[in-house]
Parts: structure tokens; C-alpha cells; sequence
């Protein structure tokens, strides 16, 4: 088994490589370099005079560089996308492809908090290890309103109130900084049906808020739309409603929001073009090879003309 299906197994690969529809000198961007999956396959299909830059903000995706020269590795959130690409040269690229999904490697990895099967581990959830709050933080520092908004807004659940209060007044009497100590806490406010599907909500929404998921991607998005040449394409695979939300608005509307802004004729201003008109979701033999594919969803869309 390679080090990089070990560290993770991309999603749809073919499909979303296809999508980017390489050409002969082209520049891309994995702006979701992780295991490099994605980027060895556009790197086989890439010719001697194309490049491809490969973003991640982790420094364990660093072990998986790609030994080409036809390769470039930016240690970056992908948010920073427009700055990093003028900071070597380039201002235009052919196709951008993101992978949003957190790797398999995290949610593998006891000691960084992603997943509640490591009940060992701390509360962590940093895409970044070198900064920003923990996910410990979040739980123990913000507001009971704070709490309830991030539960029902980034983990769309219905009881994100009472979660809230159970642990401000839990953390009241100690600070909760381990998985264990959590999972003690929020267990009992679910059934035992569907304990699973609620505390991987409980996770997410606190993943997102950790990461600045949803302004990441805002911002990522609204640089793609400025660097792709025409014809350039815009590839994304996401696996949450939030996300997927956003993509799909930028691409019908050019904005994340969805909000359509059109000429004096009435005609829709939009940069992007959707190249499939039905969301391409894996086939059942991926999704019984990969449990992680079973949510993912790939858009494809082509900038217009400036």
C-alpha cells in the first residue's frame, strides 16, 4: 500500500481530474493537498511544460511532496490563494480542484481530536498545529449563546441550546480538554439510535468553527473566481449541505450567497459555467471500497470570459 493511500484515499479521482480538462502547458492548483492523491494523477496527465501547485496548511501532508519539478508545495490555507500564486509569478491558472472533506489521516489520528472513536485523545481539531484556538478552547471559553449558534448553525442540530448549557455548566466545575471528558458530557443528550450520526455533528460543527471552515472557503472561492482564465475550471468535491450551499451559489451566481446580479436586460452576470448540470456522486463500488465517499458530491464549472 503507497504512503499516500495510507494517509488518505482520494475521492472520485478520475472524475474530478477529469473535470479540470488538463491542457498542454497549463497551471493547476490542488488547492487540497493531503495525501497527493488528486495531484499525482493531474501530474500524470500534465505535459514536460505544464505546473501544479499543491496547497495544505498541515505540516503532515509535507511527508507526501511530490518529487517533480513540474510541482510546487505551498505550506497555506487555501484561503490565501491569490497571494501565494502572486508571491511566485503566476496570476492566471487553468483549473483549480478542492477535495474539502477532512483527510482520513485526521480522523485516524487519535491525538488530534477529529473523531469521537478516540475517546483518549484531546480536544484538538486544528487543520494547522502551529495555531489558532483548539477545539478545547472553543468549549471552554465561549459564551452559552456562542455555543448554541455554532451547534446549530455548522451541525444543524435541534437541540444545540440545551448542548450549549450542559457544558458551560459542566466547565464550571472543571475544564473539559479531553475527548473522554466531552463524550461524558454530551452522550446522554442523545438516543442511543443515533448517538453516532449526532455526536459526528457535535464534532463537525466544532471542526468548522476550530478551522474557520466556512470563511475559508468563502474566501478560496472568490480568489478562484479571480485567478482561473477563461475556460479555466473550477473542480470541488464537498460532503456537508453547508459547503456544497456555497459552491453551488457561486457557481450558478458568482457568489456565495446565491444573490444573482444581472445586466439592464435582465440577464444574469454570472463568471462561471456549470459543466454538469447533475451533482457526479460515487458509484456504489467507490462507496463500498471508501465509507468516507458516501456524502461527497463533485461540481464542475468553466470561467467565462472577464
Amino acid at each position: 500500500m503507497s504512503e499516500e493511500t495510507v494517509y488518505h484515499v482520494p475521492v472520485l479521482l478520475h472524475p474530478a481530474v477529469d473535470g479540470l480538462n488538463i491542457r498542454p502547458g497549463g497551471v493547476y492548483v490542488d488547492v487540497t493537498f493531503g495525501g497527493g492523491g488528486h495531484s499525482r494523477e493531474i501530474l500524470r496527465r500534465m505535459d514536460g511544460s505544464a505546473h501544479l501547485y499543491g496547497f495544505d496548511q498541515d505540516e503532515d501532508a509535507e511527508r507526501n511532496i511530490v518529487d517533480d519539478s513540474r510541482f510546487t508545495f505551498v505550506r497555506s490555507n487555501f484561503r490565501y490563494l491569490r497571494n501565494f500564486l502572486r508571491y511566485y509569478g503566476c496570476e492566471r491558472v487553468d483549473g483549480i480542484l478542492a477535495d474539502l472533506g477532512v483527510s482520513s489521516h485526521h480522523f485516524d489520528d487519535g491525538e488530534r481530536g477529529f473523531s469521537f472513536r478516540y475517546e483518549g485523545g484531546r480536544l484538538d481539531m486544528r487543520m494547522n498545529k502551529r495555531s489558532g484556538q483548539t477545539a478545547a478552547d472553543v468549549v471552554n471559553t465561549y459564551a452559552e449563546e456562542q455555543l448554541a449558534d455554532i451547534f446549530y448553525l455548522y451541525g444543524e442540530l435541534k437541540n444545540s441550546r440545551r448542548l450549549a448549557s450542559v457544558l458551560v455548566k459542566e466547565r464550571a466545575k472543571s475544564p473539559i480538554v479531553t475527548i473522554e471528558q466531552f463524550l461524558v458530557v454530551v452522550k446522554p443528550l442523545f438516543g442511543r439510535d443515533r448517538e453516532k450520526k449526532e455526536l459526528a455533528k457535535v464534532f463537525q460543527a466544532l471542526r468548522i468553527e476550530v478551522n474557520q471552515e466556512m470563511e475559508a472557503l468563502k474566501e478560496m472561492l472568490a480568489a478562484a473566481t479571480e485567478v482561473l482564465k477563461p475556460g479555466g475550471r473550477l473542480v470541488v468535491i464537498t460532503y456537508h449541505s453547508l459547503e456544497d450551499r456555497m459552491v453551488k451559489n457561486l457557481m450558478r451566481a458568482g457568489n456565495a450567497e446565491g444573490r444573482m446580479e444581472k445586466d439592464f436586460f435582465g440577464n444574469v452576470q454570472a463568471p462561471f459555467r456549470p459543466v454538469n448540470s447533475k451533482v457526479i456522486v460515487p458509484d456504489e463500488e467507490e462507496q463500498s471500497r471508501n465509507p468516507r465517499s458516501r456524502s461527497a458530491k463533485l461540481r464542475i464549472a468553466e470561467r467565462v470570459a472577464d
